[in-house]
């Protein structure tokens, strides 16, 4: 049986992982952690995600290091700030807890620190700008394309985000641009990418090609949530019985689309 906390439990993408764990034959949430403001604090986080009561109370994060010390839990799955991530982060390492991290917006700063840790505690990592499993297909083919066509097109990207996303570009955005500009051979700060903030979309992703003669684009478009939800809950299968220690593993190590 996995053992699981969630940190980040009653935000929007946190209630949707509580509910994936509850679905999963192999899986127990042990803990749900949130921020000591919360106010649901102290309340049943199964009633809050719509799970039905689970016995697992949600707890401030400052009892972060107790709790993980008391549950004992094989994987930390993080939905949470920039603020917050990398506090967690450590406090899962310091237990000997692998983590998964869907948080995205982290700073070059925040990202070395996390790297940092999970590489001295040696833990096992999944951390990934976007869980779903097509944009990680995705992802692969956007780089065999790129690879293909070369510099003889103009590569951009547009993302298309709810009104309140707080990060921008979008981290798949700017994954986009890192895969394109390995391929192509460019600078990343030369891809275009257009960023819109609106509504409650859940996730627009388009990706052209572009020259004289013709426009290639490539489109993945997220109707849910649940999808980022439900790849976590596959990158935590995959840090509890695989995964490499010390060293950061992406969605697309998950997949094995590498």
């Amino acid at each position: 049986m996995i053992r699981v906390v969630v940190t980040g439990a009653c935000g929007r993408m946190g209630k949707m992982v509580v509910r994936q764990v509850a679905m999963q034959r192999d899986m127990k949430l042990v803990a749900a952690i949130d921020s000591p403001s919360c106010q649901d604090v102290g309340k049943d986080i199964g009633k809050l995600a719509g799970s039905g009561w689970l016995g697992v109370e949600v707890i401030g994060a400052e009892e972060i290091a107790d709790v993980l010390a008391r549950v004992k839990p094989n994987v930390l799955i993080d939905f949470t700030t920039t603020e917050a991530v990398v506090q967690n982060v450590k406090a899962a390492a310091e237990t000997g807890v692998s983590i998964v991290v869907g948080t995205t917006g982290l700073t070059k700063q925040q990202r070395k620190k996390t790297g940092e840790i999970v590489k001295r505690e040696n833990i096992k990592a999944v951390i990934s700008p976007n869980f779903s499993v097509g944009v990680n297909v995705f992802f692969k083919s956007i780089g065999e394309m790129a690879r293909l066509l070369g510099k003889d097109y103009e590569p951009s990207v547009e993302e298309v985000h709810h009104s309140g996303k707080r990060d921008t570009p979008s981290g798949t955005a700017l994954k986009v641009a890192q895969i394109v500009s390995e391929k192509m051979n460019v600078k990343k700060e030369k891809i275009k990418i257009r960023s819109t903030r609106e509504g409650d979309v859940v996730g627009d992703h388009t990706v052209k090609f572009s020259n004289p003669y013709e426009n290639i684009k490539i489109i993945h478009r997220a109707k849910t949530r649940e999808t980022f939800a439900a790849g976590a809950i596959r990158a935590a299968h995959y840090v509890a019985t695989k995964g490499k220690r010390g060293v950061i593993k992406e969605m697309q190590d998950v997949l094995d689309l590498k």
